[in-house]
């Protein structure tokens, strides 16, 4: 039966149990899921559908409508890895699930590996997987995601274990530990589920492959003796995880490497760095975040022929803008003075303004709002420090954005 429970914002979340996943994967309740997947469930129709939702299935329309909502989302999130439309999900397992195209660039890396997914929860990197390695097995200790996965990924052999007990031998360990609890996110790696110091000191020597937060400290991880390779990885616009990969897995002489999907760029710390500081040409360019997570933007310029502004900032300035990039065609640079700003947009006609910051303490919405620009020309404001110590000055350029960044 499914559970009721509040998370720290207090909205309501849902837990499945295993009779409900038993339901849900029956034939009566395809039947019923079908059924259910014909109401709209928005916000103007919700009070009205689930009414008669609950009229005509009872106790089961919670996990009916649930599980029609969270097939709804997956399409967005995982529509490019399969066919989700009758998949089983909780909301905890789709929100940490892989994205699909990070998920296949991981696939493509393990190409012809035996794999064992020791924290398969719903299936989601099985089903990457399974078309791409020689041997694949998923485990995991919670039985409601595991019954999900047998559901989601049949074809798949799949056994409860605890990650935190290895159950294979000779095979690439694939680790994915909980990084949410009642919807909040964890930042602390001895807070994840299980906690990365225990899973690296039960796999170490092993071939593993780690999945961690984003913004996971680096040198936190090898503190906890990690040795091998630390890869950040961006798709859509957004960076998605950094993975880390054992030195049986690394690739030899790279310890930090950004793939960029949306373009299909990788760039790694054995990459020449030779990057120079000058003023700003005649394009300002902002750099994928998996670059700059990654600690590789000096690597980066040096590839596209660019160069920094400051030493200690991402902004990077260059004559060109690489292919698919964001860049900023600087018009005008000007001191962080609201009223030459003011005067400055209204010279350019700015009607839609954005504002990028680096390096200064200035919020850019509460900026924007006191600019009250009224024109209609899209314009944009990199607000940057430069310089340290007595020579520290912020500048702020007025820029004409690339289409790419529109």
């Amino acid at each position: 039966m499914v559970l009721q429970r509040h998370d720290h914002r207090g909205q309501t979340v849902l837990t499945f149990g295993r009779d409900d996943v038993t339901y849900l994967g029956s034939d009566a309740g395809a039947a019923a899921l079908a059924e259910v997947a014909r109401y709209p469930l928005t916000d103007a129709s919700r009070l009205p559908d689930v009414a008669a939702i609950r009229a005509r299935f009872g106790e089961r329309s919670v996990a009916l409508i649930e599980t029609t909502l969270l097939r709804r989302k997956a399409v967005a999130k995982l529509g490019e890895l399969a066919d989700v439309s009758g998949w089983l999900f909780t909301d905890e397992a789709l929100q940490q699930a892989t994205a699909a195209p990070v998920a296949r660039h991981r696939a493509v890396r393990l190409a012809g590996a035996v794999v064992h997914d020791a924290t398969c929860s719903i299936g989601t990197e099985l089903a990457a997987l399974r078309s791409s390695v020689a041997v694949l097995l998923g485990s995991d200790i919670d039985e409601v995601r595991l019954a999900m996965a047998r559901h989601n990924v049949p074809d798949v052999v799949l056994c409860r274990a605890d990650a935190l007990h290895p159950v294979t031998r000779d095979a690439v360990v694939l680790l994915d530990p909980a990084r949410r609890s009642g919807g909040r996110r964890r930042f602390d790696p001895s807070a994840y589920v299980p906690a990365l110091d225990g899973l690296l000191d039960a796999y170490r020597g092993r071939a593993t492959v780690v999945k961690c937060a984003p913004g996971i400290d680096f040198e936190a991880v090898r503190h906890l003796g990690f040795d091998g390779e630390i890869e950040v990885t961006s798709a859509g616009g957004s960076v998605r995880e950094a993975c880390l990969w054992s030195a049986e897995l690394a690739t030899p002489g790279v310890r930090r490497r950004a793939c960029v999907l949306d373009r299909d760029e990788v760039v790694t710390d054995a990459d020449p760095d030779d990057c120079l500081v000058g003023p700003a040409g005649r394009w300002i360019i902002d750099p994928d975040g998996a670059i700059v997570r990654a600690g590789l933007v000096r690597h980066y310029a040096a590839r596209h022929g660019l160069w920094q502004l400051d030493p200690d900032i991402a902004y990077l300035s260059g004559d060109h803008v690489p292919a698919g990039v964001r860049g900023f065609e600087v018009l005008d640079e000007l001191p962080l003075r609201e009223k030459v700003l003011r005067h400055a947009l209204a010279q350019h006609d700015c009607g839609q303004l954005e504002i990028l910051v680096r390096g200064v303490d200035v919020d850019p919405d509460a900026l924007r709002r006191r600019l009250k620009p009224t024109g209609n020309t899209a314009i944009s404001l990199v607000i940057t420090r430069i310089g340290s110590g007595a020579g520290e000055r912020t500048a702020a350029f007025l820029c004409r954005p690339s289409a790419a960044a529109r």
